[in-house]
């Protein structure tokens, strides 16, 4: 009897719970029927009340399950599943082969396929990349070590965390990290990798009070032994023509301490830098720049036309070569960024396969070629493109989407709301936790250094024993018709 009881108030407990749901849902529809029926804002709630609001869950959810379920593994954009797969690879340090055959669709136009040599070098015939200098009429010139460096992602668009662990295992990589145009925070320095300071057209982190450069700030940053190089940075990929845009929301107090901005208050930056309308005012900054660190200072760009750049490297000749910026980093349309309008990323800035190749024969044109370094961005984060970049003429190729996929990125595409669930865009704790520096800086450099072995690999199956060896003749582009043709001839060399 006690038992039969005992189940019948339970029983009566469920019920009068499930009532109270039901009525609570009830009530929660009608109060939501009213509120969609008397807003004014969206037609199709207003039409279809509470049942329109499916629609803009239903939207919220197709980013979803197109990335895992319905889109096939080479669709995606920016990046396919492949190539993430690729990077997952390469962060766990161990094989990174794969079966059966490629998935690739070879007859697509504009496709690179290299050419394999007849004989290629034996593996104990391979050599070792030596290291490359950059500025060499500097006072303290920079030997760089590896090809395939981090391009330029600032404290502020990057959490602390993915600072960490990127400085971390750039340093265990033997590459350098460009702190991109949010100034230099003890989170670059603490790894002890090398560091690029990026000066971007508000100059965070050496500006003055007015906004303006200072040089007192300039000698400080250069003070210290990490930091190599200085990158003035004129326009980025994915924004040419407009600033850096962090959110307010991302503007904690520390991050403005080091930008010398106010916390909680969006950082916009200058579409250019105000004290440069010209090319001879572009020479005189990366002269001023260079003069009062002692190192080497280029200059970062989106490269769609070769009028500006001729302009320039003749003055450059004029002046003489030791006038000229000590390397040229090239962006492009392919470029990514936290924020953009969504115009200038999808419309502005040609491909870097068409304007790297320019600004290499451009370089070659003017006799710059062994003065000025050739650096190139832009959506090259496999070994295949990193290997076309040098073939094109690329001293060295920096990736910084590679290496967020390093760190755990999902292409949530979050960047610029401060809820990436990753932790590697966002300041909130409650997602940083997720990536503890400890363990992802493993990563970092398994997939720098998985980068550098299969270029190497590419470089050996051409027929040269190491990557900067790779040439335009050694690669091959599919056109429309289906057949492929040298990229030498369609980018011939300048006589």
């Amino acid at each position: 009897m006690f038992l039969m009881n005992a189940v019948s108030n339970i029983l009566f407990f469920f019920a009068v719970l499930f009532i109270c749901v039901i009525g609570l849902a009830v009530l929660t529809a009608a109060v939501m029927f009213v509120i969609d029926r008397t807003q004014t804002e969206d037609a199709v709630r207003r039409n279809y009340p509470v049942v329109g609001r499916f629609r803009h869950l239903f939207t919220e959810l197709g980013e979803f399950f197109r990335q895992y379920f319905f889109a096939m593994d080479r669709e995606e954009l920016p990046f396919n599943r492949v190539q993430r797969d690729y990077v997952k690879r390469a962060t766990s340090g161990k094989d990174n082969t794969i079966a059966f055959g490629s998935t690739r669709n070879l007859a697509v136009p504009g496709t690179p396929i290299f050419v394999n040599a007849a004989f290629p070098p034996l593996d104990e015939q391979a050599a070792k990349t030596e290291p490359m200098r950059i500025g060499p009429h500097c006072k303290t010139p920079y030997d760089a070590p590896s090809f395939f460096n981090i391009s330029g992602m600032s404290f502020g668009a990057l959490s602390k965390p993915a600072v960490q662990a990127l400085s971390r295992g750039a340093h265990k990589a033997g590459i350098w990290m460009n702190t991109g145009e949010g100034g230099l925070s003890p989170h670059h320095l603490e790894g002890g990798c090398d560091v690029v300071f990026q000066i971007g057209t508000a100059k965070y982190g050496v500006r003055d009070e007015d906004g303006g450069l200072s040089d007192d700030k300039l000698r400080e940053v250069a003070a210290h032994e990490n930091i190599r190089m200085f990158e003035v940075k004129l326009a980025q990929g994915a924004k040419p023509g407009k600033g850096g845009i962090l959110p307010a929301e991302k503007v904690t107090a520390e991050i403005a301490k080091i930008r010398g901005i106010c916390a909680g208050e969006a950082s916009i930056s200058p579409n250019r830098h105000p004290e440069v309308s010209n090319t001879e005012e572009l020479l005189d900054f990366i002269n001023h720049v260079r003069d009062v660190t002692g190192k080497p200072v280029g200059i970062k760009t989106v490269v769609s036309d070769d009028g500006p750049l001729r302009e320039f490297f003749q003055l450059i000749k004029e002046r003489g070569d030791e006038f000229a910026p000590d390397f040229i980093t090239v962006d492009s349309g392919d470029g990514g960024t936290g924020a953009s309008p969504m115009p200038l990323m999808d419309l502005v800035g040609v491909t870097i396969r068409e304007s790297l190749p320019m600004v290499s024969d451009l370089l070659t044109e003017y006799d710059l070629r062994d003065r000025v370094r050739l650096i190139s961005s832009g959506k090259l984060m496999v070994p295949g493109d990193v290997a076309w970049a040098i073939a094109a003429g690329a001293d060295f190729v920096v990736s910084a989407r590679g290496f967020m996929f390093s760190l755990g990125c999902i292409q949530a595409l979050k960047c610029n709301k401060n809820t990436c669930p990753t932790g590697i865009t966002t300041h909130d704790p409650r997602f940083q936790k997720g990536l503890v520096p400890h363990d992802k800086f493993e990563k970092v450099a398994a997939y720098a250094k998985m980068i550098t072995k299969e270029v190497e690999i590419i470089a050996h199956s051409v027929g040269v024993t190491e990557p900067r060896g790779i040439r335009r003749h050694h690669v091959r582009i599919v056109q429309d018709n289906g057949r492929s043709k040298r990229m030498d001839e369609i980018w011939p060399r300048p006589k």
